[in-house]
């Protein structure tokens, strides 16, 4: 027997009287409005008292607010009870329903560490535990269960080092980022022969990224930012040939805020399906070589090499092969879904570096840019005029630099530009007037001496009378990227 009432628009109290269905095996009430219906702490035992046969059990942002019950269903295979509420520990019992395939208790407030003893879980394939308060370390047989494929622990409180674990090799999606987990990464964890997704960030791994990484040969997305690993990015990452095969499909890949020293892995460009890069807050130093590969980092949509000690002149043969970045989409504003990021989003983040020269005019020939932040670097020269072909370009900071001579009137054009930051340069003449260029207060261009207009109340031959104060228009530009990895499986 089955019921189901998802998504019908239902409110309220969930009656007791299905847990008087006693031959009910699939329930299903996964509500469109969070916390609209609720299921009594009392009702909830002993719906899953009575319900004995019970094999599939989904609650999805029901309202429960209760502890899990110890007398859960020995035949149940899949458990949704994400955003339901749920409180207090974790029960053991959970750990030894050796039918489950699908545990979803996602975004509640558990608490307690995973029981060490997990064995019991041969046919999971599924377990989200994300967002919670769970805390301890991870017991390494739970990488080890022969049916795992998908594993998030992520937004909790584990703590500790993951040990080495013997692989089945069944592991396709793992995330632990947002933890407190330290020590090395295990190389049995990097070793995994489906494993298309690996989120480690946010976390305290230290030690080297080890060579292992180069069998992922399925590997589609790699983060391990904001962690203290150190010395060099392997080269089987990219190197090529061969090894370039092993990693032919990553198209997300985060190192950033580490301890990596390293020069610039130019290499990295012969990935065919790179799309976004973060190496911010490194330790690289060196110039960017020129590529003379035609199609290196040719994907590529988001590249971050913020806060590092890269020098020489801005690698003009680098923005050349950025060929995703020279078509135009058309849709205003930041997406959060990680596949529309790849598509929508295009930026160039190089600040907080020691780059030298001039800001190449070639920049105008990415016409699908969103955001251009070359900003406390030593850069000099002049605004390139063809930037005014930067039709979607939403943000531009050129700030703390050493560039001269006039704002082109041109970049007035830029109608979606929200924030613009030319502060601390060597900038002369009248800031151009009209359209966006309206809406930027004094911040936008203080420490250009020589600068004149309306908004510093230095007049330009063409301003008369008293200058009028401008709406400031404050903007708070932050570059984040969301992965949100959707699950595609039949659930019943």
């Amino acid at each position: 027997m089955h019921l189901d009432l998802s998504y019908p628009g239902f409110t309220g109290l969930i009656p007791a009287e299905i847990s008087h269905l006693s031959k009910l095996q699939v329930l299903s009430i996964l509500t469109v409005d969070p916390y609209g219906l609720r299921l009594g702490p009392y009702n909830f035992e002993l719906l899953l008292k009575n319900l004995t046969q019970l094999r599939e059990l989904y609650l999805d942002s029901v309202n429960i607010s209760s502890t899990i019950p110890l007398n859960s269903s020995s035949c149940l295979t899949n458990l949704w009870l994400a955003r339901a509420q749920l409180r207090g520990v974790l029960p053991e019992r959970v750990f030894h329903l050796s039918n489950l395939e699908d545990l979803d208790l996602s975004s509640n407030s558990l608490t307690s560490p995973i029981s060490s003893n997990v064995s019991g879980l041969q046919n999971l394939q599924y377990l989200f535990l994300s967002s919670n308060y769970i805390n301890g370390t991870i017991p390494s047989s739970i990488f080890s269960l022969p049916s795992l494929f998908q594993l998030d622990l992520s937004n909790n409180s584990f703590s500790g080092k993951i040990q080495e674990f013997k692989s089945n090799n069944t592991l396709g999606f793992v995330s632990v980022k947002q933890n407190q987990l330290q020590g090395p990464i295990p190389k049995s964890l990097l070793d995994q022969q489906y494993l298309n997704t690996l989120f480690l960030s946010q976390n305290n791994f230290s030690g080297h990224i080890a060579s292992t990484v180069c069998n992922l040969k399925a590997l589609g997305v790699l983060d391990l930012g904001s962690n203290n690993l150190d010395r060099t990015i392997p080269h089987c990452l990219g190197e090529v040939p061969p090894s370039l095969i092993n990693c032919r499909n990553l198209d997300f890949l985060d190192l950033g805020n580490n301890e990596l020293y390293d020069t610039f892995p130019s290499w990295l460009g012969g990935l065919p399906d790179l799309r976004i890069l973060s190496l911010r807050s490194n330790k690289l130093h060196g110039p960017i070589s020129d590529s003379r590969t035609n199609n290196s980092f040719a994907q590529i949509r988001v590249i971050d090499l913020s806060s590092n000690g890269i020098s020489g002149n801005l690698p003009v043969s680098l923005f050349e092969n950025f060929q995703a970045m020279k078509i135009t989409a058309t849709t205003k504003g930041w997406d959060r879904e990680f596949f529309h990021v790849l598509t929508t989003n295009i930026i160039i983040n190089f600040s907080r570096n020691r780059f030298e020269g001039y800001v190449s005019s070639i920049i105008g020939d990415l016409v699908g840019l969103r955001a251009l932040n070359l900003s406390h670097n030593g850069l000099e020269g002049v605004i390139p005029t063809s930037l005014q072909c930067l039709s979607v370009l939403e943000s531009l900071d050129l700030s703390s630099n050493k560039i001269g001579g006039e704002i082109p009137q041109l970049l007035a054009s830029l109608t979606f530009l929200a924030l613009l930051n030319l502060s601390h340069n060597h900038l002369v003449g009248c800031i151009p007037k009209g359209k966006q260029f309206d809406t930027f207060d004094n911040s936008s261009y203080q420490g250009n001496d020589g600068l004149r207009g309306l908004t510093l109340s230095k007049y330009c031959g063409a301003d008369h009378g008293v200058p009028q104060a401008t709406t400031p228009v404050v903007v708070k530009f932050e570059h984040k990227i969301y992965s949100i990895m959707k699950r595609h499986k039949k659930r019943y």
